[in-house]
């Protein structure tokens, strides 16, 4: 029987605009997922998140869930427009998040809290979204509100959660919000992420954030090659998808390598001197969102050029400077989201992490599946293909552990069925059935299991 360490921190997950609901309520203001969701055709069946879970509305209800789980942690994120709008604090917004942080405190489980998961509020794009340096210094305005209204009671603080999906899903392929198509907006949204989290830690260490736990969360791509001849394809995809950011947050310095594969792209005229000092801010913890490994070979030109995330070659990429790197489909079994299913890939990933960044405590922030769940005539949906997986990941964990990864905790995406961005409610990721008209929560089996495995800190079998 596996075993974790006894200060193990056990969680699950959730972000604002997935489960929330209450779109216009009390003062909350526009998102970029409010625009992108009610624009037709981006989202699948047309879905949005002015209901989601109506979490908003339940939150006594799924406090009392979080407790019955039995987890020590809860990540949530903050709706910024919520709190924000127009850049101004918005008492109603501030209030909700009170709630929820006592409401936390009350039932002896962790505050963890993401100040930024994807949710821009609207007028900021329009100002230009985070291709722009002032987005950066009005998140740093927006993380002093925070530390300032509850930074005494959370006990970690994600300043953002996968700034790759921000970045380059939200300004170079579009496939999320802001939907925009511009490779060098891109890397500078890259750029002013970085520097919006340092901005961030700096806002919250001078409130009464001071004594939290500081951290960032990034979703890294375990790249490997087909070969050893792939060498060089797995470079570029590590150093865009990766080192983009672990370098300036975690080293202070853009990759060499980096600058020099996107300069046909941007000349990175928008580093300022200072910014990568200002980037590198010391954090606690690491946090590490994984889901599967990435396949890359080098193309050679003599067939049609798939990429990650169903793009076709000569689509709108979000892996810009790869135009010479095939992303390769790995064989299966598969996740509803088409992923294929391989643990091993979370062990290497967390043990690089421990080599190249020794010191750094890590813990996994997300790591879930979705599969095609069947409500049963007994009113239960027993999902054992999501048990497997999760049983499976937390084993590769403990695996990463005895290597001598200094691995903190574990949170489970997702709490509960939710709005999964551009597929709507399609996919379902959920350890509690959310059903679709009465919002009504089913455990499933993999919550039964869970509650099993944080109650004795052992994977059983």
């Amino acid at each position: 029987m596996t075993a974790f360490p006894e200060n193990f921190l056990w969680g699950t997950a959730t972000a604002a605009y997935q489960v929330e609901g209450a779109a216009a309520e009390d003062g909350r203001g526009p998102s970029i997922w409010d625009t992108f969701s009610h624009t037709p055709g981006l989202v699948a069946n047309g879905d949005t998140g002015d209901v989601a879970c109506d979490h908003y509305h339940r939150l006594d209800e799924d406090l009392d869930l979080l407790a019955a789980l039995g987890v020590g942690a809860y990540r949530f994120s903050i709706s910024w427009p919520r709190v924000r709008p127009q850049g101004r604090a918005n008492r109603p917004g501030l209030d909700f998040y009170e709630r929820l942080v006592d409401g936390l405190l009350a039932r002896n489980i962790a505050p963890v809290a993401t100040l930024y998961h994807w949710d821009l509020p609207q007028e900021l794009e329009d100002a230009g979204g985070w291709p722009e340096r002032e987005t950066a210094y009005r998140f740093a305005d927006y993380a002093t509100l925070m530390g300032e209204t509850i930074g005494d009671r959370v006990h970690t603080w994600i300043t953002l959660n996968e700034p790759w999906c921000s970045a380059y899903l939200g300004y170079a392929s579009g496939v999320h919000a802001p939907g925009r198509t511009e490779p060098a907006a891109a890397l500078a949204a890259v750029h002013h992420l970085n520097l919006g989290h340092g901005l961030a830690v700096q806002a919250l260490r001078a409130t009464g954030a001071k004594d939290a736990k500081m951290s960032v969360t990034l979703n890294l791509h375990h790249v490997r090659g087909v070969s050893e001849a792939d060498a060089d394809a797995v470079r570029r995809a590590d150093a865009v998808a990766n080192r983009a950011f672990l370098g300036p947050m975690l080293e202070g310095a853009y990759p060499r390598d980096l600058i020099e594969d996107t300069a046909a792209v941007t000349d990175w005229s928008f580093v300022r001197d200072g910014d990568e000092a200002t980037a590198c801010q010391p954090i606690d913890v690491l946090g590490v969102n994984y889901y599967n490994p990435t396949l890359v070979r080098q193309w050679d030109g003599s067939s049609e050029r798939a990429t990650a995330d169903g793009h076709q070659d000569g689509a709108a990429s979000p892996w810009i400077a790869c135009e010479d790197v095939e992303f390769v489909q790995q064989p299966g079994p598969y996740t509803e989201m088409g992923w294929n299913i391989d643990e091993t890939g979370l062990t290497e990933l967390l043990l690089r992490l421990h080599r190249d960044h020794p010191g750094t405590p890590l813990m996994i922030t997300e790591n879930g599946a979705a599969f095609a769940d069947v409500v049963t005539p007994d009113g239960r949906v027993h999902d054992e293909r999501r048990v497997d997986y999760l049983h499976r990941h937390l084993t590769a964990v403990a695996e990463a552990i005895a290597g001598g990864a200094d691995v903190r905790g574990y949170f489970v995406w997702s709490l509960m069925d939710n709005f999964e961005w551009a597929h709507g409610y399609a996919k379902r990721f959920g350890i509690v059935r959310v059903e679709p008209g009465t919002l009504e929560r089913v455990w499933k089996d993999s919550a039964h299991w869970y509650r099993d495995v944080v109650a004795t800190g052992k994977l059983p079998g």
